[in-house]
C-alpha cells in the first residue's frame, strides 16, 4: 500500500507550498544518498522525490487530494462521479497507485526541474535536479526559485592530511571533481588545523543566478591515521620506549613529536602505561594555546641480551 504524501513530507494536508518545499528540502538533504550512507537511504530518498513531485505541483495536488493514490489512472476531463462509479478511491493517497518514481529528479512521470549538468547519484537518475537550488537554500545559498539574482550555494568537499601537514600548516594544491569536470584550487592550510575543522574558500562555491554572488567552498579537514601519533583535539599521544634500566633508575630520554625531537624526563620506578606530559608541545593553535604532547612509556626488553645483559638479568631474578 502506497504510503500518503503528505505523511511521506510530514506534513498537514493543509500545509502551503512553502512548508512543502521546506519539508522537501530538509529531508532530501537528510537522506540523499552522497551525504546519507544508511543502506535504506536511497529508497527514502526516491520516496521523498515522488512525494514532493505531487504535492508541489498545484493541479496534481488537487487531483491527488480529489482522488487519492489512482490519480494518475483518470482522464484530467474525467467526471468525478463517473471515477467514483468506477470504484476509484476519492479523498486520500491510499492504496497502490501506479504512479511510481515520479518526482523532480526524474525517473518516472513527475515534475522535472532544469538539468543538473548529468550529475548521477546511487544508480538512479538525477539529471531533473537543479542540485544548486535543493542544497542552496540550506546552507543559506540561493533562495526558492525566484526569477531574480540570488548567491550561489555554498559547498562542502573533505580534505585528508597527515598530521604533519596539519601541524605545519602551508600552501597545497588539490583537484576536485563536479558536474563541469576537474577544478584546481591553492589552498592556504593554517598550521594546527584539527580533524572537523573547515578551510572556506569565499567565492568558490555554487554559482550565482544573474548578477548574484558565488557561494563558498568549505573543505572539511579529516587527519589520516599514522603510524605513530594519536591525536585527541590538540593534544598528540605518541608511544615512547625505554629501556628496563631507564624504566627503573630514571633517565632522560629523546621523544619525537610532529614538530620535531624533544627530551622527556622518565622518573625513576616508571612501568609500563604511565603518561609523561610534554605542555605546548602537541598541535599548535593559532588563535589560543597549543595542545600538550603525551609520551606513554613503554617498557621494552633486549630481543637478544648478550651474554653480559643475561648475566645482569639472572643476578637480578
Amino acid at each position: 500500500m502506497a504510503r500518503d504524501y503528505y505523511d511521506v513530507l510530514g506534513v498537514p494536508r493543509t500545509a502551503d507550498a512553502a512548508e512543502i518545499q521546506q519539508a522537501f528540502r530538509t529531508l532530501a538533504r537528510r537522506h540523499h544518498p552522497d551525504i546519507n550512507r544508511d543502506p535504506a537511504a536511497e529508497e527514502r530518498f526516491k520516496e521523498i522525490n515522488e512525494a514532493y513531485g505531487v504535492l508541489a505541483d498545484p493541479d496534481t495536488r488537487a487531483r491527488y487530494d480529489r482522488f487519492g493514490a489512482d490519480f494518475r489512472q483518470i482522464p484530467e476531463d474525467y467526471d468525478e462521479r463517473v471515477a467514483a462509479a468506477q470504484g476509484f478511491g476519492t479523498g486520500g493517497a491510499y492504496g497502490d497507485g501506479p504512479f511510481r518514481g515520479g518526482g523532480p529528479f526524474g525517473g518516472g512521470r513527475g515534475r522535472t526541474g532544469p538539468a543538473a549538468e548529468g550529475w548521477t547519484t546511487a544508480g538512479f537518475d538525477t539529471s531533473g535536479v537543479d542540485f544548486e537550488d535543493l542544497f542552496g537554500g540550506m546552507f543559506g545559498g540561493r533562495a526558492g526559485r525566484g526569477g531574480g539574482p540570488a548567491p550561489g550555494a555554498d559547498q562542502e568537499a573533505e580534505l585528508t592530511l597527515t598530521v604533519e601537514e596539519a601541524y605545519r600548516g602551508g600552501r597545497r594544491k588539490i583537484t576536485l571533481g563536479g558536474p563541469g569536470g576537474e577544478r584546481g584550487y591553492d589552498v592556504n592550510i593554517p598550521a594546527g588545523v584539527i580533524d572537523g575543522q573547515r578551510i572556506r574558500l569565499a567565492g568558490e562555491g555554487g554559482r550565482g543566478r544573474g548578477p548574484g554572488s558565488a557561494g563558498d567552498l568549505y573543505l572539511v579537514v579529516r587527519i589520516a591515521p599514522h603510524p605513530r601519533y594519536r591525536l585527541t583535539g590538540r593534544d598528540v599521544h605518541v608511544e615512547l620506549p625505554v629501556t628496563p634500566w631507564e624504566a627503573a633508575l630514571g633517565a632522560t630520554v629523546p621523544v619525537s613529536g610532529p614538530g620535531g625531537a624533544a627530551k622527556v624526563q622518565v622518573p625513576p620506578g616508571t612501568s609500563t602505561g604511565r603518561r609523561l606530559r610534554l605542555r605546548g608541545e602537541g598541535m599548535p593553535h593559532p588563535k589560543g594555546s597549543p595542545g600538550d604532547l603525551y609520551a606513554e612509556i613503554r617498557v621494552m626488553v633486549p630481543a637478544a641480551p648478550s651474554g653480559r645483559e643475561r648475566e645482569l638479568f639472572e643476578e637480578l631474578a
